[in-house]
């Protein structure tokens, strides 16, 4: 992605004002209220989008993954990013190009440790990354969180009060940010304690005790790191730490039938070398402190079940030192059939980059590497397993909970189209009044609704026959 403003090295740069004239005339070709439509083709087909990602994914997993789609209209829009893409699709574009989180849903959000060991809060899932029109993360976003609400009970007004909240701090965020340096747009993040303390700050006496439970989860953040992951997930036999095997969830190396330990081991640590060339210097040296010394594959989140993700146990001859990362499959992102491929030499290489675009801090272990197959390349990314990691508890959230991490989402999604894309021209696009808010507010209404049906329609598959679905995993 070329710099904002940048002509392509033969003209000059455009100006800042020439960058918010370009975003004024966008509005021309794609008004702000047109973002209230939700266009479907004629020929979709959401259980047939969805039976296409099994390709590639491990087939006894597939099940799982069909079955925790099953369980609410929110899981079932979690898993069903690739149905929104092509939907989205046909919906007016901008052409306002930032770095897309891809699957920009409310859960997909959430505090891990900066490399400074602040907690801060941010997006954290980049599976879908790839350039595209700002729209689409705003849209995915503002859906999910009517699907979320209405999944807690919540009635159509607090819905839309929920909404217009993350738009428009999106929407005046934006427009905060093209008035600021661009040093001071890439600097910019949500320190959790000095957001909470601000919050506690404003709020009546008799309203502190749901804070002061949030402020509890905030400190068990810190206690989960590598070592308390270590403990939760290994045991010592023989004087040694194992993975401890939990199928069909976690299956350590060991149990991993037609395969020999030793020589999965051996070219693992092949690749962890190739995966080391992709940190910083100074990372590579604190990773050489490490030596890998079990594995074991490991099923993640919904829309990511039965792709392939493996837990990585390294530890040093000093005791007590110990990491564990994962490594997980990277395929196309589901933008790609319709916001063209990645310009990336890898899969991994374009979550990783995507990544270190929009987030304000990333994982210092965050790298990809390439593996060679049986059944061709495999792209990975390799991240901290866990590393003060929190995410918001979705169903307990309050109607009022829910509107201030409404304004942290929009808040965080608006630094990081801000960082990637022209910021001129997106605030001069959204403009001051609320047309794009009400806009995307109706958009997230109707596409609330067709999620539903389409949920509806997943069910009726798996009784049919036609999907595969295997719940309470």
């Amino acid at each position: 992605m070329a710099p904002p403003g940048d002509s392509g090295g033969m003209d000059e740069p455009l100006t800042a004002e020439q960058r918010a004239a370009r975003g004024k005339a966008v509005r021309k070709e794609v008004p702000r209220e047109s973002h209230a439509e939700v266009r479907l083709s004629a020929t979709r087909d959401p259980v047939g989008l969805l039976l296409t990602q099994a390709e590639g994914r491990v087939p006894e997993l597939v099940p799982i993954r069909h079955g925790r789609m099953l369980v609410s209209p929110f899981t079932f829009y979690r898993g069903a990013a690739l149905v929104m893409a092509a939907d989205l699709a046909q919906t007016p574009a901008t052409g306002l190009e930032v770095q897309l989180c891809g699957d920009a849903h409310l859960s997909n959000f959430g505090a891990y440790a900066s490399p400074d060991r602040r907690l801060v809060f941010d997006v954290n899932d980049f599976d879908e990354t790839l350039p595209g029109s700002f729209e689409w993360d705003v849209k995915r976003l503002a859906t999910s969180f009517v699907v979320a609400g209405q999944d807690n009970g919540f009635g159509p007004k607090k819905c839309r009060e929920i909404v217009l909240n993350a738009v428009r701090t999106y929407r005046e965020t934006v427009r905060e940010f093209a008035g600021q340096p661009i040093l001071a747009v890439w600097y910019a993040r949500l320190d959790i304690e000095e957001v909470a303390a601000r919050f506690q700050a404003s709020l009546p006496s008799g309203q502190r005790k749901g804070l002061k439970a949030a402020r509890g989860k905030l400190a068990k953040a810190y206690t989960r790191d590598s070592m308390q992951a270590i403990g939760k997930l290994t045991t010592t036999v023989d004087g040694h730490r194992r993975i401890v095997s939990n199928p069909p969830l976690v299956i350590p190396m060991d149990d991993l039938v037609d395969l020999d330990g030793a020589v999965v081991l051996a070219r693992l640590q092949e690749l962890i070398t190739g995966y080391r060339d992709t940190l910083q210097h100074d990372r590579r040296h604190l990773l050489d402190h490490f030596r890998l010394t079990d594995i074991a594959h490991k099923v993640v989140g919904v829309g990511s079940v039965g792709t392939r993700a493996w837990i990585m146990l390294l530890e040093s001859t000093i005791a007590d030192e110990a990491l564990v990362l994962q490594a997980k499959q990277a395929g196309p992102s589901v933008l790609s059939p319709y916001a063209g491929s990645s310009a990336r030499m890898s899969q991994g290489e374009r979550v990783v980059v995507g990544q270190r675009m929009m987030q304000a801090s990333s994982d210092i272990f965050l790298g990809w590497l390439r593996a060679d197959t049986a059944d061709g390349e495999q792209d990975y990314y390799v991240r901290q397993l866990r590393d003060w990691k929190l995410s918001a508890d979705i169903e307990s959230l309050t109607p009022d909970a829910m509107i201030l991490y409404a304004r942290l989402c929009g808040w965080t999604l608006a630094r990081a189209h801000a960082r990637s894309g022209d910021r001129f021209a997106l605030a001069a696009y959204l403009g001051k009044s609320d047309r794009f808010d009400q806009a995307v507010t109706d958009f997230a209404d109707t596409y609330a609704a067709q999620n539903a049906q389409d949920h509806e329609t997943f069910a009726k598959a798996v009784a049919d026959g036609r999907v595969e679905a295997r719940t309470g995993v």
